[in-house]
Parts: C-alpha cells; structure tokens; sequence
C-alpha cells in the first residue's frame, strides 16, 4: 500500500512514517519543510509543498491509498495560519482524495475539541467547544469529514490526548532543559488534577488500526490516550527523578501564575500559550473504552514511561537541536523570559 502522510517532515510525521516503511509499506511525505531525517530519506518520495495549494495536494495524491493526515498549524502560528492550514487546507485533502478515489482519509484532530469541559472523562459524544482559534479549527476540520463521509468517504477521525516520544520537543522541551539543569519546575496550581498523555506509538498503532481493520467499524470517530496515567505533579515528577539533581515539581497559587503567563504571552515573551497555561491544572482525561473495544486498541506506555521514553531521546539528540527554536513539535520553544525566571529554581 502507499500512503500519504500530510506533515510527514513534523514529530507525529516521522514517527508514523518509521512506522508504516517498518510494515513494508510505501509513503509519500507532504510538508512545508524538508524531509531531513538521514535513516529514511531514501525511501521516502517526499514533497516540499503547502495543503493550501491544491496542485501540490493534487500531486502528493498520486498513486495513493490510504492518507493520514496529520498536518495542522500548531498554536503559536497566527490566527490566519492556523485557520487557513487547518481548515482551507483540510478541505483540499479531502476532495483530491475523493477526486482520487483513496480508500481512506485517516483524520488526526485533538481532544482540543472538547475545550475545558466539566466532567470526566470526555466521550465522542460530548459537546465539542474549541479554546482559541486552534481548537476552533479543530472542530470545523472535523464538520468537513464528517461532510466528505457523506460523500461516500472512509474518514476515520482520531482525538488524540497531548503526545510525546522521541523526536518531540515544543513546550515539553521546558521540563526536559529545566530537569537536565537541575532546576525545579514550577505549576499553575497544586498539580494534584489527573491529567492524561499518550505516547506516539501507541497513536501509530491506532492510526495503523484505523487503516487496516473493517471499512464500516473505523469510519468513526475515537478518542485515544494512555491507559495508565497519574496527577500532573507525580508524571512531571518522574522527569525530574530520571535527571537526579533531587529537584521537585512546586506548585504556584493558580490564578496569580495564570494571569502572569497571559500577560507573558500577550507581550511575546513566553512560548507558553492559552491551551497548555489554561488546562494544565484541571482534569484532563478522555474514555479510551470505544477505541478498545472497536479498534482493539491497546496502549503500550503509561503516561510516566512516555514522558520518560521522550527524556531519554531528548538527552541523546540534544547535540541536535541545542541553541535552536521554531513553532513546531519537532523544535525547542524560545523560552523567553522563562529562561530568566530558571535561575531562580
């Protein structure tokens, strides 16, 4: 099989991309940036190219029979970035893979959706309420497959929670520097809120699931995450324990942090934007129970061994990226006056 995979230059990307060639598959890579990654580059027809332009979504297309998109304007992009990639670019994807007759679009969206609900855990059926233009994206990327499935499409579409693993950096990069310097990590809050990640192979094994199992069980939407998972202060803990400089998570009064991060953030000097400062300290778990039982889904990583997984790759690669910054997963974050603020911890 061939499959495209939009985004195939950023960490979810890669690691799908290892993935699928690992199965014996063939891929196609479509991404704004290049496709730099030396282990596979040779067996990836990869293609510079925006979503946003239809001929090169049209060209990416070719010969393809399965897509998984995965492409999206991250939150640190600007409003119009965002909604233009996320939706306008979307929406090509879907009518050249109709146009092409692919078998399945496989729809990578975020439990973003469910914005700051108020219960848990949150089920496919919730309300979904967008925080922020990314979340508002989210929500009309997922209105446009449910439209294209009306079509006659196979659209699964995937909510996965936050997700780390090697290649990952972006905001977890700051608890990664700040353990590996031996500081303590401050939290908005007492930190003492479940709050549930997953591992990105466990949301390749989903992706793989949706691609392969039975047309009419997959054309759904699932919420997947890690089974295991602990409070915020105890998983970001153990990354501290793993540096072994005897630092500690220390929890800030919530509001006053908040409002500090806002302004930090409203002036440009802090990478840390409203969805990552506005749900780290609430209850933020999905039901994984419909992705079970449909798709089998089974995850291999509890929140701890992924946070962990993803320390380890990101100590043994930080000749890689040291000194660097972007927007995108695969980047470090400019921590701005936060790097200041690390001296005092």
């Amino acid at each position: 099989m061939r499959y495209l995979v939009t985004g195939g230059s950023g960490f979810l990307g890669i690691n799908l991309i290892r993935y699928l060639l690992e199965r014996g598959h063939e891929v196609t890579s479509l991404d704004l940036l290049e496709f730099d990654y030396e282990d596979c580059r040779d067996r990836v027809d990869a293609i510079v190219g925006d979503i946003r332009k239809r001929a090169t979504v049209d060209r990416a297309m070719q010969g393809v029979d399965i897509v998984v998109h995965c492409a999206a304007a991250l939150p640190l992009y600007s409003t119009a970035d965002i909604l233009s990639t996320d939706i306008d670019g979307t929406r090509n994807v879907l009518q050249s893979a109709l146009e092409a007759k692919v078998q399945r679009v496989i729809h990578v969206s975020s439990t973003a959706v469910y914005g700051v609900p108020d219960h848990h855990p949150l089920y496919e059926t919730d309300p979904l309420i967008g925080v922020g233009p990314y979340g508002e994206a989210k929500i009309a990327a997922e209105e446009l497959c449910v439209e294209y499935r009306k079509k006659g499409m196979c659209i699964p579409i995937l909510r996965p929670k936050s997700f780390v693993g090697p290649e990952r950096l972006g905001v977890f990069a700051l608890l990664f520097d700040w353990a590996r310097d031996g500081r303590n990590f401050p939290l908005p809050g007492r930190g003492d809120n479940l709050y549930q990640l997953m591992d990105v192979a466990d949301l390749c094994d989903a992706i793989y699931l949706c691609a392969t199992l039975d047309r009419d069980a997959v054309n759904d939407v699932f919420n997947v995450g890690a089974k295991e998972f602990d409070t915020v202060k105890n998983d970001f803990q153990a990354v501290l324990d793993r540096a072994g400089k005897g630092k500690r998570i220390i929890p800030f009064p919530e509001a006053p942090m908040k409002m500090a991060l806002a302004t930090l953030r409203a002036l440009r000097l802090s990478p840390v934007y409203k969805w990552a400062y506005g749900t780290v300290s609430k209850e933020s778990f999905v039901s994984i129970e419909k992705a079970e039982r449909v798709l089998g889904f089974k995850p291999r990583y509890s929140n701890k061994a992924a946070l962990l997984r993803n320390y380890e790759w990101y100590l043994a690669n930080l000749h890689r990226f040291h000194g660097s910054s972007g927007v995108t997963h695969r980047a470090p974050w400019s921590q701005g006056i936060l790097g200041l603020a690390k001296r005092f911890f």
